[in-house]
């Protein structure tokens, strides 16, 4: 069977032609054309973010049921992964408040919402939206259908993992009391791999709403949205370099005995394979090749940390959520409180466990960090729209970070080298050079 031409051609360059039709159409295209395609674009969103919530719910559930942890091996995972996203947000946020980059953007964001009939000069959220107590309130639903109905993402994921912490006990319960689970198994997988079928079918269509969005940007507020979100552009990249390329390799240099040259020189293919895919789940066989046979990690280390693990190592999606949601705040010239900073942090972490390593994951779960902030649908999905003609860059970068936090995990739940006797044996027999 031949191969239709769309599907050789990688989905960044779709996306990049997206963009680039768009912002032409946006200059000479019709106003009620450029209009249109927006709505059709945002029907996209809707559609991803529809499909977001229990996506994320049936990747956990599948997670707890074919993953079986000893209560050190997953406390280690945790420590590890909490610290990294902790190193993660101090960065992203630091730079966020130092430089403010939605400062720059907010006349080009405020023409958006006025075309949108969002008023621009009201705050659109409220004081007291994000305080910690009304947070803790609405994690804790009225009834199990409410979270999906309003697509709330941290009362989902907390449920998730409830559910999912049961079924796995009820799975290693004693043969003699033991309750059989494998019809539900079945279930829980079937309903995940029909989910993520369908979400690749939708995101096949991101090209074509990247263009009716960026049409109807462009056609609001001109050429000059590209500059607006360079500042944006800039900073994200910033806090995910200075993640990736400082703050890992020092970690593997003082927790795994890898220097920095050592770890981002053999993890180069899996990095690559990361930023080429734009899917830290499809490089999991470079990386594990990568950790065992180049960087002497034990094989238990390695498919802990990039096969489970993968759920939790997702530092460049909640890096992303975080510093996006903060830049939207500030476009829209609201000051969050650190508690509210917090707020959205939370959501971000919570958005980014188990989410499929799927290209385009962190534009799939952005409208619902903005929804847990407290923004009108409206706002968030003209706010999707503002960012996504730089969105193809990130996601790019985002998946890079996720392949190097992959490898950071296995390296530290190994320890350094010399005390691990079990790598080095494991990486001398596979003929690793060292």
């Amino acid at each position: 069977m031949t191969t239709p031409a769309r599907s050789r051609i990688p989905l960044f360059a779709q996306v990049l032609a997206g963009v680039f039709v768009g912002a032409l159409l946006g200059v000479f295209g019709p106003t009620a054309l450029n209009a249109t395609l927006g709505e059709l674009g945002m029907l996209v969103i809707r559609l991803l973010k529809a499909l977001a919530v229990p996506l994320v719910l049936f990747a956990i559930l599948d997670a707890f049921l074919k993953t079986r942890l000893s209560a050190r091996s997953g406390f280690k995972l945790l420590a590890i992964c909490a610290v990294n996203v902790t190193v993660a947000f101090s960065i992203g946020l630091t730079l966020m408040n130092w430089l403010r980059p939605g400062d720059a953007s907010r006349g080009a964001f405020r023409k958006l919402l006025a075309a949108g009939n969002v008023p621009a000069q009201v705050p659109v959220l409220s004081a007291d939206s994000l305080s910690p107590i009304a947070a803790i309130k609405s994690y804790v639903p009225e009834s199990l259908v409410t979270p999906f109905l309003q697509n709330s993402i941290i009362p989902v994921v907390l449920l998730a993992l409830l559910v999912g912490a049961a079924l796995r006990q009820l799975k290693d319960a004693p043969k003699e009391t033991r309750i059989e689970l494998g019809a539900i198994e079945s279930f829980v997988h079937g309903i995940l791999q029909v989910l993520v079928l369908v979400l690749s079918w939708v995101v096949k269509a991101v090209p074509l709403a990247v263009l009716g969005l960026v049409a109807q940007v462009v056609g609001h507020a001109g050429l000059g949205v590209f500059t607006a979100l360079a500042p944006f552009l800039s900073v994200v990249l910033l806090g995910m370099g200075l993640h990736a390329f400082g703050y890992y390799p020092l970690a593997a240099w003082l927790g795994g005995g890898r220097s920095p040259r050592e770890f981002l020189g053999k993890g180069a293919d899996a990095l690559l394979t990361g930023l080429s895919t734009n899917s830290s789940l499809a490089t999991v066989p470079v990386t594990l090749k990568c950790l065992t046979e180049k960087l002497g990690v034990s094989h238990e280390s390695a498919r802990l940390a990039a096969c489970v693990g993968t759920n939790l190592n997702n530092d460049g999606i909640t890096l992303y959520e975080a510093m996006a949601a903060l830049f939207v705040a500030q476009a829209l010239g609201l000051d969050l409180t650190l508690a509210q900073q917090g707020g959205v942090v939370l959501a971000s972490v919570m958005a980014g466990i188990g989410i499929a390593g799927i290209p385009e994951a962190g534009l799939v779960t952005l409208p619902l960090v903005l929804s847990a902030m407290g923004l009108p649908p409206v706002t968030v999905a003209l706010a999707v729209a503002f960012v996504v003609p730089v969105d193809w860059i990130l996601a790019r970068a985002r998946s890079g970070v996720n392949v190097l936090s992959d490898m950071l995990v296995a390296i530290l739940l190994d320890g350094p080298r010399v005390l691990n006797p079990e790598a080095t044996a494991s990486a001398q027999a596979s003929g690793a050079p060292r």
